[in-house]
């Protein structure tokens, strides 16, 4: 196998993951809030850098999760105990990185002053706060249907719009 053949699989994993699971998709969310975020506050590099990690921390535990799920699936597809109890576990994995991550964003986001300059970007100015608003929103369509989920939901509002046409033009 190629090096950049590697890549294209790890990659398609990542989309496979965003695809099929929300918590993939909230994790992702929360990192671009985070990210956006972390802008207004005054992060050492060393301090970006426990960010980064811990970001990508939470989401690799996730992709794993998913992995052992999907190839517990596949074994067993019926109730097993011991199945049950390996997902359960690879599930608390998450959970463990998850709390520890909150952790870590307290002790990074603590500083009042980047929240004080983060408020007054934001409502101070309206198209900020506008921007910001339709990001949350379209966050939540995004976890909540996925990329699927959303292009299915476009699909069929435009074979609807085509057929409303077809019975006007008669």
């Amino acid at each position: 196998m190629s090096f950049f053949k590697g890549f294209q699989y790890a990659f398609c994993g990542v989309i496979h993951c965003i695809k099929n699971e929300r918590n993939m998709r909230f994790h992702t969310v929360a990192a671009l809030y985070v990210l956006v975020f972390a802008r207004f506050f005054a992060f050492s590099r060393e301090d970006f850098g426990l960010l980064m990690l811990t970001i990508g921390g939470v989401m690799a535990a996730e992709a794993v999760n998913t992995a052992i799920e999907e190839l517990c699936d596949k074994i067993s597809p019926e109730y097993d105990p011991l199945i049950k109890h390996a997902k359960d576990a690879a599930a608390g994995a998450v959970l463990i990185i998850a709390i520890f991550a909150a952790a870590v964003g307290i002790i990074l986001f603590g500083n009042s002053e980047g929240w004080h300059l983060l408020y007054h970007f934001y409502f101070t100015h309206p198209i900020h706060l506008c921007g910001i608003v339709l990001l949350t929103i379209l966050s939540i369509i995004y976890i909540v249907l996925g990329p699927v989920g959303i292009r299915n939901s476009i699909t069929k509002r435009k074979k609807k719009h085509h057929s409303e046409e077809k019975k006007n033009d008669q």
